[in-house]
């Protein structure tokens, strides 16, 4: 996967399971984890697979080295002395990066990143879009799109305005701040910010507890707050009552049920 001209056959989106966790890893460190083409291909392709999986209780995303994602490559995929069509950016960027976003957001799993070091442009977008972000307080979260000269894009000023409100969002969109894990946790961008040196034992936690829980509610739930985002409340609340009714009709639920009368913790199996 991710074999880019740069890097020969040498895979740069590597990807493992833990038990019923799904663990992507970005693995290119000459360039901070930034996202190749291929890349974001081989990411969607991975977030797809992982849609359908009943096997699967979550997903992790990380990166390797000191450093998650510094966005997008647009050096590397600006280098084409040949300028692409009129049009390029609309016809590619809907199935490529802001699909991964559309991914992480609504796939019916929860997702964590693990944010350490830099989280640029989409990087930093793909750990907010994600349910959950762990980030050593020394991180760096930058949307330098201004900076660069050209708009945001990738779900940046949705996702900004909507966890941080619109104020924090032009501090970051317009004038170009970076904000610390420390910060962005306080201000509800991410989950969680600990000490750089426990950022996996964190990130592991919440992951053990995300997939040990009653799957199929969980994804509903999910469901359910992205469209109580768009929805009036009856509206809401009528999407609620058919995840309830899918809900009650799981293994899950049952276990959750004789979990409570027996006064135990419940063994839910994602079912």
């Amino acid at each position: 996967m991710g074999d880019d001209a740069d890097a020969g056959t040498v895979r740069q989106v590597r990807d493992g399971r833990n038990d019923s966790v799904l663990r992507i890893t970005l693995d290119r460190l000459t360039r901070r984890n930034s996202l190749s083409h291929s890349m974001i291909d081989d990411l969607v392709d991975l977030l797809s697979a992982a849609a359908t999986d009943d096997s699967l209780r979550a997903v992790c995303l990380a990166g390797a080295g000191d450093d998650f994602c510094a966005g997008a490559d647009w050096v590397a995929t600006n280098s084409d002395a040949q300028r692409p069509r009129t049009g390029d950016l609309t016809r590619r960027i809907p199935l490529t990066a802001n699909r991964l976003v559309e991914l992480i957001a609504t796939i019916q799993l929860p997702v964590v990143c693990r944010v350490e070091g830099w989280a640029v442009g989409l990087g930093c977008n793909l750990a907010l879009a994600a349910d959950f972000a762990v980030a050593g307080t020394n991180a760096t979260l930058w949307e330098p799109f201004v900076d660069r000269g050209f708009s945001p894009d990738s779900g940046a000023t949705w996702l900004l305005p909507r966890l941080a409100g619109v104020t924090r969002a032009k501090r970051l969109l317009l004038l170009g701040e970076k904000v610390s894990g420390s910060d962005a946790a306080e201000w509800g961008l991410i989950h969680q910010a600990v000490p750089p040196g426990d950022v996996g034992a964190a990130t592991d936690d919440l992951l053990e507890r995300l997939a040990s829980g009653p799957t199929v509610a969980i994804g509903l739930t999910k469901q359910a707050i992205n469209y109580g985002l768009h929805a009036t409340l009856p509206q809401s609340m009528s999407h609620e009552l058919a995840s309830l009714e899918l809900s009650c009709r799981t293994m899950d639920f049952k276990e959750g049920l004789a979990a409570f009368r027996d006064r135990r913790d419940p063994d839910f199996q994602g079912r």
